[in-house]
């Protein structure tokens, strides 16, 4: 959603998306055109943060290993060393992007007796990090002292490859990374080698650079990634909220008033 697209629409006075993420909007372009792009306004975003922690534990569980072995008739087959699991409480997490979603996340990590830190370029203050039971920590701390690290940032300029070669060398052996916001955010190459590599212990994806991906993506063939087809935000529950999100946002731009939920680059 371009430049032609907002010069076709010289009348347009709002783009509502039924999502979170609007990295398919040229921000440049609204702004020229002067048009608001809101999202939806935090609709899925419990969804996201319950698929989050859904991937923690399917990586730390070894999920999917274990239904599979038990589909091929192996039960408790092998080297238990080989197959450790491990519990979240006593983890420390560390949450890239304390937004809606990351704020969600935080408070049920902390039903799992989970310590929390945060990174984000907007600190909050001392009485709601407090509140939240949070700690702020600089990007490369958060990496260096983390066990589970979770991204929850948009998709834009700063944030493409944010995690790539340099970040994954600063994160421990054990560590494992979940991304539930965009592919892009993940440098794969670099992912690629650090799993394989053993710089970090496993990573919970739903989200790929390319998606749907190619039949032979490299992450399939690791044993140490669990995947989900970018089904974290679209739940049931969610789907009236996004759209009444949507069109009460509408209504309202349409009777004169201000757009909520307008993303933060054209607030």
């Amino acid at each position: 959603m371009g430049g032609e697209f907002f010069r076709a629409a010289p009348k347009l006075r709002l783009v509502q998306l039924l999502s979170a993420g609007y990295d398919r909007v040229d921000m440049e372009a609204a702004r020229k055109a002067g048009v608001p792009v809101a999202n939806n306004g935090g609709a899925n975003a419990i969804a996201v943060a319950e698929h989050t922690l859904m991937l923690m534990l399917a990586v730390l569980k070894k999920l999917v290993r274990f239904h599979n072995d038990i589909v091929a008739g192996k039960w408790r087959v092998g080297n238990p060393a080989d197959a450790r699991v491990h519990e979240l409480a006593g983890k420390t997490l560390g949450i890239v992007g304390l937004g809606n979603i990351g704020k969600k996340v935080t408070r049920r990590a902390a039903a799992f007796d989970m310590r929390v830190q945060y990174y984000d370029i907007v600190r909050l203050t001392e009485a709601e990090e407090d509140a939240l039971g949070v700690r702020f920590v600089l990007f490369g701390e958060l990496l260096r002292t983390s066990d589970v690290v979770s991204l929850h940032v948009p998709l834009n300029d700063s944030t493409r490859n944010m995690m790539s070669t340099r970040e994954f060398a600063l994160m421990t052996p054990s560590a494992i990374l979940i991304n539930t916001c965009r592919g892009a955010v993940v440098d794969e190459a670099a992912l690629y080698r650090s799993l394989t590599e053993g710089q970090i212990a496993a990573a919970g994806l739903d989200v790929l650079v390319e998606e749907p991906p190619a039949p032979n993506h490299p992450l399939f063939a690791l044993p140490n990634v669990t995947l989900t087809p970018h089904s974290a935000g679209p739940t049931w529950e969610n789907w009236t909220a996004r759209f009444r999100n949507g069109f009460d946002n509408i209504q309202r731009v349409a009777a004169g008033g201000r757009p909520r939920w307008v993303i933060p680059e054209l607030a």
